[in-house]
């Protein structure tokens, strides 16, 4: 008999084999069903995807090379500010905002409490603490803490014998955390002035160096890899990588208690922290079809994208309104919150609806022009600011030649007589309108649209508002 014989007879071999063997770390051999074993590992990667995701982004933001203008780089635990807006070539993170100067830092809380000041202002602001896995753990800022000056406490899951007096305790649940603070900037020469003497004065250092002058930050660390996107590192990693990668951080993160019942299931088929994981070779097409995770996750991540689910649409945009930051165990959302824009923030503080198509469902283009109309009372109800922002198919700013990539309300808008206000997205510049009123894109490329509605009223949070319509203008 010929080799395609026996190659055939290996694959239906394997096809008829719906059992896995696996061996714990303990030196326990157990046999598990091939669907159990691939639906573990599927969760697992959805588990372990905004942990990976913040570790890639974390090495790109402490990165120890030249800093970016609009990219604040800063070495663990110190602070990192935007001194510009970013623009196309800003790819450290998906959809970046240029709404609001961002003040950026990094902790190791394995390194003991840090102190972050914060001085008051009457500057709209947001202080977003994130954990390891993007759950928010403190929301600090204009809504929850008004305009007094601030001092805030930062500590770890394990340490309990602090001073506490006089600060302000946010006690992360994990020792990596990441702040995403966002101070309200109208343009770049506000930027300059206002915003910089605000990010001036804040400032953040160990606790145990309260009072010591002598006191000198550390220098950076260089991740040679670290200049790729975050996302497209994520993708490029095999299953058997990913795994082991988020084994590493496992071992170095805590998980919360409802994570539990996922980690057993884990640990039965070998994923546990700290330890080396292999794919199986004893069932061959189990084996293709894990490999195959990375891609098909993020192809369905895209899709998605590109056909949100109808519950959470009103008028074709997506409006997530309840568990952006605060997860619990719903991986699936965590997962996908992360891949289009990593650091949500609660949405009380902010909610973010986006879209791809138009009023009929078609895809935006930019070789065509749209409109939004607002009726006075279909303007965004918000108590801080909205924004919109045009992205290209990656989810960054749009490459076109022009310095603008948002319309934002504290713009000098042009509105009509009965107070209703006309935007237009086209890839040239209006001849009847403001170009205050116009967002730019690119004739040849498709793009995304997004909203931020800062400090939403109930109106948006009860879903009462509806976002208007992108209309195509030529059709």
């Amino acid at each position: 008999m010929n080799n395609y014989y026996w190659t055939f007879l290996f694959l239906i071999l394997c096809a008829c084999n719906n059992e896995v063997k696996v061996s714990t770390a303990e030196g326990t051999v157990t046999h598990i069903s091939s669907d159990d074993y691939m639906n573990t590992v599927v969760d697992a990667y959805l588990y372990g995807y905004p942990l990976l995701l913040m570790n890639y982004t974390k090495q790109l933001g402490t990165n120890a090379i030249t800093p970016h203008p609009t990219l604040p780089r800063a070495p663990i635990n110190q602070l990192g500010h935007y001194r510009k807006f970013p623009d196309h070539t800003t790819t450290a993170v998906v959809k970046p905002n240029v709404d609001t100067y961002y003040s950026i830092a990094w902790f190791d809380l394995t390194e003991g409490p840090q102190v972050l000041h914060m001085p008051a202002t009457e500057r709209y602001y947001l202080l977003c603490f994130y954990d390891a896995f993007t759950n928010v753990f403190a929301n600090p800022g204009t809504r929850t803490s008004g305009s007094d000056e601030l001092d805030l406490l930062i500590v770890g899951p394990d340490h309990t014998d602090i001073d506490t007096t006089g600060y302000t305790v946010l006690r992360s649940p994990t020792d990596m955390a990441w702040l995403i603070g966002r101070i309200e900037t109208y343009n770049d020469h506000d930027g300059s002035t206002v915003v910089r003497q605000i990010q001036d004065q804040m400032s953040l250092i160990p606790h145990s160096s309260i009072g010591d002058s002598s006191y000198v930050a550390p220098q950076g660390t260089l991740f040679e890899r670290a200049a790729q996107a975050p996302v497209a590192q994520m993708e490029a990693l095999s299953t058997e990588q990913f795994i082991n990668q988020l084994s590493l951080l496992m071992n170095e993160q805590q998980a919360a208690n409802y994570d539990q019942q996922l980690l057993d299931r884990m640990a039965a088929i070998g994923i546990e922290a700290g330890e080396r994981f292999e794919l199986p070779t004893d069932n061959f097409i189990l084996t293709q079809k894990l490999k195959a995770i990375p891609s098909v996750v993020h192809k369905r991540m895209r899709k998605r994208k590109a056909n949100p689910d109808p519950a959470f649409m009103k008028n074709n945009w997506t409006i997530i309104t309840s568990k952006l930051g605060e997860y619990q165990d719903d991986y699936l959302i965590r997962s996908y919150v992360s891949f289009v824009g990593l650091g949500a923030n609660l949405a009380a503080d902010a909610i973010y609806p986006f879209t791809t198509v138009d009023d009929q469902g078609e895809t935006l283009d930019g070789a065509q022009s749209y409109t939004i109309h607002m009726e006075a009372a279909a303007i965004p109800p918000v108590r801080g600011f909205w924004s919109l922002t045009a992205y290209n198919p990656d989810d960054f700013l749009i490459e076109h030649g022009y310095d603008r990539y948002a319309i934002n309300s504290n713009d000098s808008l042009q509105y009509n007589d009965d107070g209703s206000l006309d935007l237009l997205i086209q890839a040239e510049p209006p001849t009847t309108l403001s170009e205050s009123n116009w967002l730019p894109v690119r004739d040849d490329q498709e793009f995304s649209l997004t909203m931020r509605l800062y400090w939403p009223t109930d109106a948006i949070l009860d879903r009462l508002w509806e976002p208007p319509s992108v209309t195509r203008a030529n059709k």
